[in-house]
């Protein structure tokens, strides 16, 4: 493979981008949500030199997340205006699969068993059963509102307020929406980090997951709950800069706003708004290398399905105040083509 390279997007959203998602296997297809109201569909070329914009689909109020499906041409969002919503990339067809009575926070697709998990600020979660589109969604009442949702092979994983998180077991939930009975979590704990969730992501390996907060922390924990598994669980400052002496030094804090692991070597992303990409090694506890600083706060990060390309999104963050937002004009989307080595941590085989 060539060495690591990296371009810009040249039609990014219009404003400030809430997440994005590379289509599954070793599609080149990325998704990108907006508070632009907008979803946009990009295709990155063969040789990672550029990506071309296919379509955009229009919606009623921003969208806060969005993910792919079982194929690189179906598509699910969640918005502002309460729904759920899954799109045909091919036709560009929408339609509303359930309605929360608030903002629908994550959505997020498990393609082992056909589900689409959504979760609102309603404090619940619809789970859908994507093979069987007649069947109404399972609606599981959460303690808090959720702020960030990941799956793995086997598990949910929803962090709340109140540092809150419940962890469920997806094939009970498959099966719970045959019978429409909300099942317990399968674990209830309290978040290692002491302040609000910002992201979480699962272990490709489905052996844990990580966390971030607003803090400037993250933390990786194991799903086994032995007390030897419960012991290797770990915490770590980062997205910190060091403050000027004559304002009184010490760290200026930044939210960890996304968090990724690499399909393939098991190692993860996390992304802040100091502007700044930093690579990890989850089981050697150490960072393997962090990015050129970027021009604005980083929003959103994925991996592609091969784990060769690593997106991108950066837009203003709210860290200097909210008086007269924009995103508009400095909202950016960048694609790393990674090298061979880049991703790979000590322990990798």
């Amino acid at each position: 493979m060539a060495p690591a390279t990296q371009f810009e997007v040249a039609q990014p959203p219009q404003d400030a981008i809430s997440a994005l998602a590379f289509g599954p296997g070793t599609s080149r297809r990325l998704l990108v949500s907006s508070w632009d109201k907008n979803v946009y569909l990009y295709e990155v070329s063969n040789n990672a030199d550029e990506a071309t914009l296919v379509r955009t689909f229009e919606h009623r109020a921003p969208v806060l997340d969005v993910c792919f499906g079982a194929s690189p041409d179906e598509a699910y969002t969640a918005g502002i205006d309460h729904q759920v919503k899954k799109i045909d990339l091919a036709t560009g067809d929408q339609t509303v699969l359930s309605k929360h009575s608030e903002a629908v926070r994550c959505v997020v697709f498990s393609a082992q068993h056909s589900l689409l998990i959504s979760a609102s600020w309603d404090c619940t979660l619809h789970v859908h059963n994507i093979s069987q589109p007649s069947q109404p969604p399972l609606a599981v009442p959460l303690p808090g509102k959720p702020h960030a949702l990941a799956a793995s092979p086997t598990k949910l994983v929803v962090a709340m307020t109140a540092r809150l998180v419940h962890i469920y077991d997806l094939p009970t939930l498959a099966s719970a929406v045959d019978s429409q009975q909300p099942p317990q979590p399968w674990q209830q704990r309290e978040s290692s980090l002491k302040f609000l969730t910002r992201a979480v992501a699962c272990m490709p390996n489905d052996a844990g997951y990580a966390t971030s907060s607003i803090e400037g922390r993250v933390a990786v924990e194991w799903f086994d709950d032995s007390p030897e598994s419960q012991a290797r669980k770990y915490a770590f400052k980062c997205h910190r800069q060091a403050a000027p002496e004559d304002e009184g030094g010490g760290d200026v804090v930044y939210p960890v706003n996304a968090l990724a692991f690499h399909p393939v070597h098991g190692t993860f992303a996390s992304a802040g708004g100091d502007g700044t990409v930093a690579l990890w090694d989850a089981e050697a506890k150490r960072r393997m290398r962090q990015y050129q600083r970027f021009p604005e706060s980083v929003a959103a990060l994925g991996f592609s399905g091969d784990g060769r390309l690593l997106a991108v999104g950066v837009c203003p963050g709210f860290e200097t105040g909210m008086e007269d937002y924009s995103g508009e004009g400095r909202t950016k989307l960048f694609i790393r083509e990674l090298g061979e080595s880049e991703a790979k941590g000590k322990g990798s085989k």
